[in-house]
């Protein structure tokens, strides 16, 4: 149990961090991180991160992709955590 909660902290943490990065080399006119990278992260885990750093750093929270899709995603991966978390702690 303490492996998956570690995992989603680590990946929750990677994609705050991801959101506040993309949104500093936007500013700065830099290679941008491809939206792809953004939602995989959200998907393996790490949409409470990904969703938390949108609102943090203002950025993409008026892409409807990311608006819909992110809370979506967060949905799916509370869904499955509460699954694993039966499995592993019951």
């Amino acid at each position: 149990m303490f492996v998956l909660i570690g995992y989603l902290v680590i990946v929750n943490l990677f994609g705050f961090a991801l959101m506040g990065n993309d949104k500093a080399r936007a500013k700065r006119r830099k290679r941008r991180i491809p939206e792809r990278r953004l939602f995989l992260t959200a998907f393996f885990g790490g949409a409470l991160g990904v969703l938390l750093g949108m609102n943090r750093f203002r950025h993409k929270t008026l892409h409807p992709s990311f608006k819909y899709g992110i809370p979506l995603l967060l949905v799916l991966n509370a869904a499955v955590a509460a699954f694993l978390f039966r499995i592993v702690g019951g």
